[in-house]
């Protein structure tokens, strides 16, 4: 398997434990007997960090089906460079330091954060535009 598609795949292993995260912290909240149910009834908010941690996976949901494509077509095309490989190194790390950031509440650095791993979603994609 390529780097480009190694770090795909380890991406995709975040977004599973990101999505365990927010259920562990969701379920420690409202309990088991609640996650075991049909959940027909209303419930009280989330607390802070459950909350952090749900919007922290939708952010990263917002931008995985472009990373998803933009790394099989870099690598489809045989344009799996080495500024791409750098480009979806950044884009993983930065979402790997993105969650920590997000559920403890850290302002600015976690903006920060995903600037730089949206830099490497673009490093990504802007090889792909030229001829």
């Amino acid at each position: 398997m390529t780097p480009a598609l190694t770090l795909l795949v380890w991406t995709l292993v975040l977004a599973f434990i990101q999505i365990l995260l927010f259920d562990f912290a969701r379920t420690g909240q409202y309990g088991l007997k609640w996650n075991t149910s049909p959940r027909d009834g209303e419930m009280p908010p989330l607390n802070p960090v459950a909350n952090r941690l749900k919007r922290a996976q939708d952010n990263l949901f917002e931008t995985l089906p472009l990373f998803i494509a933009a790394v099989l077509v870099a690598h489809l095309a045989g344009r799996e460079t080495a500024n791409v490989v750098l480009g979806a190194q950044i884009y993983f790390w930065g979402r790997v330091v993105y969650v920590p950031l997000y559920a403890f509440g850290v302002p600015q650095i976690r903006s920060l954060v995903w600037l730089v791993s949206t830099a490497g979603l673009i490093m990504v994609v802007l090889p792909l535009l030229g001829a």
